[in-house]
């Protein structure tokens, strides 16, 4: 048995320390250089995902398991013909149970010493784990590497902080005395116990398999719950590769590693609404389509209940002092990962009359295409364009892309990336403020809209109740003038929406940082819980309190 508290005690220090100053903190390099990983990391990775393919799926003996299941297919292409463990959802809930009495009861220090190990393995192996999400996810190597790995293992990081924080706020134990007056006080010696909800289900999306479910997967665990992980039937690899990992360390620690277990299923047979159902399944996490998003919400009564969902992400262009870098970097948030990404902007809002800019007076037109020139210049050399837009992850969003072209006037068509069968470049379309049954809806993947309004002002009014009705997790502004962006300040807070102003160069609405920025507000339709805060970590357990009488 292996107590894994005091080799990364500092480490927990720190985050818990990043998690209130909001600066920049990072525990695990973005950067896949041989220089910071080794000089066979790469190599090292490839030949373990290489391992995996067309053969079942490595769990230790004790992972439940009646059958094989497993349909997953690479947009790029590769043959995966993974296998994993199935059973019964009664069976794997009542080993989820069963694992959960030793877990729930070791300490706080205890737990996180087991995730923060296994967020250091996870870390050794963000190549394979880059493999894994490139060929279920779609996303470029590069991006699989930093979003499935580093940034991810800091987002798990910043959860089990924040649960330690939140558990820590009560004493474990205290002496207690009131006065009597001239008697002797009374004294009680009083306990309080940490005491989780029970089993949790984390269900996972295809578009990031593990970015999105490391937040629940670490807050639920560290404050004592097991995990039951249903991964999108698309993209189980990366969940099934960070929860071996996890199975090996608990083991090491002396727990049942059915504390965290793998739940696969086919799109032809889901399981997700039975498991969910379950009566003694407790908290629920899920990442994905608003539709099942607000049958959870409506549906579970009596669990709670995390989501993010769906939204339509709106920046507004007022003016700029930097016509082209702004054009630039839009430019770059609509190409990322093909729009496949819960934090790609969707709709510009453009006064008909034009922006005052460095360049001069710019007319709606004017700035539609400078835009749309933009991304030309972005995508123009192939393998750039891969590596900027990766693959269209389901056959659904390149459906979508056709049909949404006969919705307003096409200032760029969409088309595929040479040398990669299942691309869309981003179709931008024109369409005015009242045409809202186009641009008002989400529209998944690599479609936008420039919507012509009758002023900056109509733009932040539009864009304020589209997202009150229809959820955003970002928002974004351009404006030359400090009047305009307090009245976007205010627009956007009420819409309760993060908000960023006058982003140029290597930094793009799209991202989120962990320790810093939070992810999903919690207050729009796009999901009703924040990747994360306290309020995301602190209704997972409970405090059992015991009163002693002492002399």
């Amino acid at each position: 048995m292996t107590d894994f508290t005091a080799s990364h005690e500092a480490l927990l220090n720190r985050a818990i320390e990043a998690i209130g100053a909001r600066t920049f903190f990072s525990a695990y390099p973005e950067s896949a250089s041989p220089k910071v990983y080794g000089e066979t990391a790469k190599a090292d990775g490839d030949a373990a995902f290489e391992a995996l393919l067309g053969k079942p799926f490595p769990f230790d003996d004790r992972h439940p398991n009646a059958r094989l299941v497993g349909a997953e297919a690479s947009p790029y292409g590769k043959p995966l013909g993974v296998r994993y463990p199935a059973a019964a959802i009664d069976t794997l809930v009542a080993a989820s149970a069963a694992a959960g009495e030793a877990w729930g009861r070791a300490s706080i220090e205890t737990r996180a010493g087991v995730l923060l190990e296994t967020l250091a393995r996870l870390n050794k192996q963000s190549f394979l784990i880059a493999d894994a999400v490139q060929h279920t996810s779609g996303q470029s190597w590069g991006m699989a590497f930093q979003a499935g790995g580093p940034h991810a293992q800091d987002r798990g990081l910043e959860a089990v902080a924040y649960a330690v924080a939140e558990m820590r706020r009560a004493p474990r134990a205290v002496q207690w005395e009131k006065p009597q007056g001239k008697g002797e006080p009374i004294r009680l010696e009083k306990r309080f116990t940490i005491v989780p909800r029970g089993v949790a289900v984390e269900i996972g999306c295809a578009t990031f398999p593990t970015w999105n479910l490391y937040p629940g997967l670490f807050a639920s665990l560290a404050t004592g719950n097991t995990v039951i992980v249903k991964p999108h039937p698309a993209a189980i690899l990366p969940a099934a590769i960070t929860l071996k990992i996890l199975r090996e360390v608990l083991t090491e620690a002396g727990f049942d590693p059915n504390v965290a277990l793998l739940a696969a299923d086919e799109p032809s047979a889901p399981i997700a609404k039975d498991l969910v159902q379950h009566r003694d399944v407790k908290i629920v996490d899920f990442t994905g389509g608003p539709a099942f998003g607000s049958w959870l919400r409506k549906a579970l009564t009596g669990k709670l209940v995390y989501t993010e969902e769906a939204g339509v992400n709106a920046i507004v262009i007022d003016s700029t002092a930097n016509f082209r870098a702004m054009c630039d970097n839009v430019a770059f948030s609509l190409s990322l990962y093909s729009g496949q990404m819960c934090t790609a902007p969707q709709n510009v809002f453009v006064p008909r009359s034009g922006v005052e800019t460095d360049e001069g007076w710019k007319s709606f037109d004017d700035v539609a295409k400078g835009i749309a020139d933009a991304v030309d210049r972005l995508l123009a050399d192939p393998a750039r364009a891969q590596g900027v837009l990766g693959a269209i992850q389901g056959d659904a969003t390149l459906a979508r892309v056709k049909e949404a072209a006969a919705l307003g006037r096409v200032v760029r068509a969409s088309a595929p990336v040479q040398g990669l069968e299942r691309s869309a470049t981003p179709l931008i379309l024109a369409v005015e403020a009242g045409e809202a049954s186009a641009w008002r809806e989400e529209r998944f993947g690599p479609i936008s809209f420039i919507v012509a309004t009758d002023s900056t002002v109509d733009s932040l009014m539009r864009a304020e109740s589209s997202i009150r009705d229809k959820g955003a997790i970002t928002a974004a502004l351009y404006t030359a003038s400090d009047a305009v962006a307090d009245a976007a300040e205010q627009a956007f807070a009420r819409a309760n929406v993060a908000l960023s102003i006058n982003l140029v160069g290597n930094i793009f609405v799209n991202q989120s940082s962990a320790f810093s920025d939070y992810h999903v507000t919690g207050g729009n339709p796009a999901g009703n819980a924040s990747l994360t805060d306290a309020a995301f970590v602190a209704n997972r357990f409970r405090i059992a309190q015991v009163r002693r009488m002492t002399a």
